[in-house]
């Protein structure tokens, strides 16, 4: 049973989100996510202009009249939204934990996704998936999604994002668009990658916390890893020791964004301090652009 405060932050999330999408993001999102191909529609008397190829032979014959074939863009498609329930995403140094930034990310794609009429799913996943939500379409549908995200409790604290792109690829047999929300502190996944973007419109969206980037010069703090538990004495008056954690995290990310782009993806950067929409937008201007 949810708490009186979930229920609250569900419809905060619901208002914000929507007002995006009706005004900035349902637009974009629908000239970047084709349809899967064209469905015959109708025919209709031939045009001055009209393409010579859609000419319907059969019909112009019956009517003696020349008529051309029209199509409408098989519009429907399956939204896949993947989403990290691992321990660091409980970690949050803004107004929002990782969790709750990705459950706002979830909220965009799926509202954007619903109002193209599309059906969208969920996965959450740690080091193994812990819960499948089925494609389907509607309001009720995406609160039910932003619900799960926010008051699910996993059962391990680990992250394994190859295991998540291979029930993927099992339980969506067609092309998808899927979304993989994470921060990516987790074991390699390249394999997993390459396969599930040969198959799928895969879009990582890669969270991240500026406390994670460069360490604030504090005093001497006990910090926790959030997954594996281990407790460490970290020196933060030290510049040292914070150049180190920085350039390891640097070297990181790095290596992330090697990754994708050997598999030809472009990842949307988003920084739980600053606007979620921003990036998105920006990565969806960037995609239309180049596929017109």
């Amino acid at each position: 049973m949810l708490s009186r405060e979930e229920l609250r932050e569900i419809r905060r999330i619901e208002i914000l989100t929507k007002r995006q999408v009706n005004d900035r993001m349902a637009g974009s999102y629908h000239s970047v996510f084709k349809g899967q191909g064209m469905n015959f529609s109708d025919v209709r008397l031939y045009q001055p202009g009209d393409d010579i190829r859609r000419i319907d032979w059969n019909v112009s014959a019956r009517a003696n009249e020349t008529h051309v074939k029209e199509f409408v863009e098989e519009r429907e498609l399956t939204v896949t939204i993947l989403v990290d329930m691992s321990g660091s995403l409980d970690f949050g140094t803004g107004e929002d934990t990782k969790r709750k930034t990705a459950a706002k990310l979830a909220a965009l794609m799926a509202f954007s996704a619903i109002k193209n009429n599309d059906r969208v799913g969920l996965i959450l996943f740690t080091d193994h998936v812990e819960k499948y939500v089925p494609h389907k379409k509607g309001r009720k549908h995406v609160l039910r999604l932003i619900r799960e995200i926010l008051s699910f409790e996993p059962i391990a604290r680990k992250t394994d994002v190859a295991g998540a792109l291979e029930f993927l690829s099992y339980v969506s047999k067609r092309k998808s668009v899927a979304f993989l929300i994470s921060d990516f502190m987790t074991p390699p996944f390249d394999r997993a990658l390459k396969v599930a973007a040969r198959r799928h419109d895969l879009i990582p969206i890669v969270l991240q916390d500026p406390f994670e980037q460069a360490l604030p010069p504090l005093g001497l703090i006990h910090m926790t890893d959030s997954e594996s538990g281990r407790r460490v004495a970290a020196p933060l008056f030290s510049k040292r020791y914070r150049d180190r954690f920085q350039a390891a995290r640097k070297s990181q990310r790095l290596a992330l964004r090697e990754l994708f782009a050997r598999c030809n993806i472009e990842a949307i950067q988003v920084d739980g301090s600053q606007s979620l929409v921003k990036p998105v937008l920006d990565y969806f201007r960037l995609r239309a652009r180049r596929s017109g």
